[in-house]
């Protein structure tokens, strides 16, 4: 197993059951109120459309709020991820919930391998997934695996613009990370996660990457995708740039708190499958 899989999956072990626990990720409301769904879902669910019966499949699903959101909107879900005490927690939601959702553990790129070949209507992954991936290609490879042809693929990101730009600084919009994919990672040591919480991780260190908008468009594209929507917004769910962010109460996501049209923060983008 690559040291890259080690630490990151200890890392998101640790951070599921503070996740849970915490307010950002609405678990109380989720069991609470039948219909609700999770402010990612709410904020691209006019480009999702219908998806009333299709299967679909979350890779990357964490503790399955979104794959919950998905369900609860009319698709027959499964959530794929490599931690397992994410899914455990993604179980227990959806268990408690009485929703019929199927919890995959594997790594994303074995999830053709994990799934034996089952292809689904479409897939999705959200926020803060792909840069937890080293290679931009081997994802591509592994959406392409469980999409059937005609089949979409639905996306939300982190804009990789936003990725360059130092967090630390709370005066300017500095940009000190790789655009580009590389192929070392960006290694992290933080006893912190994104979260509320007063509790802290031992398994600190993590290995991230980003990777451009050409890499991850020509990824999908060799592999015979085409590229049906690309959405650029000014917006993240949560405050990325301490200081430098203000909380917009209609779109219930972060914004920079002056000239938000100098950096996008993120994206939305579909394709589909060629037959």
């Amino acid at each position: 197993m690559n040291d890259y899989l080690q630490l990151n999956r200890a890392n998101w072990d640790e951070r599921a059951p503070i996740h849970a626990e915490s307010s950002s990720y609405s678990v109380e409301r989720f069991h609470a109120e039948p219909d609700f769904i999770s402010p990612v879902v709410a904020f691209d669910a006019p480009r999702l459309g219908d998806i009333s019966g299709l299967r679909g499949i979350h890779l990357q699903c964490h503790i399955g709020t979104d794959t919950l959101s998905l369900s609860r909107l009319g698709a027959q879900m499964t959530g794929l991820d490599f931690s397992g005490a994410s899914l455990e927690q993604a179980r227990k939601l959806a268990d408690g919930t009485g929703t019929s959702i199927r919890y995959i553990e594997s790594d994303v790129y074995e999830a053709g391998k994990a799934l034996g070949g089952e292809t689904f209507d479409f897939v999705y992954t959200g926020i803060g997934a792909i840069g937890w991936l080293p290679s931009i290609e081997k994802w591509a490879d592994a959406v392409a695996a469980v999409l059937r042809p005609g089949g979409r693929l639905f996306i939300r990101e982190c804009h990789p613009m936003l990725w360059t730009i130092d967090d630390s600084r709370t005066d300017a919009l500095t940009i000190v990370y790789p655009y580009f994919e590389t192929d070392e990672p960006l290694v992290t040591d933080d006893d912190s996660t994104y979260v509320e919480t007063d509790k802290t991780i031992t398994a600190g260190v993590t290995h991230e990457w980003n990777h451009g908008l050409g890499e991850i468009f020509t990824a999908l594209i060799n592999r015979g995708f085409q590229i049906t929507q690309f959405v650029e917004h000014t917006s993240v769910p949560w405050d990325a740039l301490p200081d430098l962010m203000s909380h917009d109460t209609e779109l219930n996501e972060w914004r920079l708190t002056e000239r938000s049209e100098l950096l996008p923060l993120s994206f939305t983008l579909q394709a589909v499958k060629n037959g």
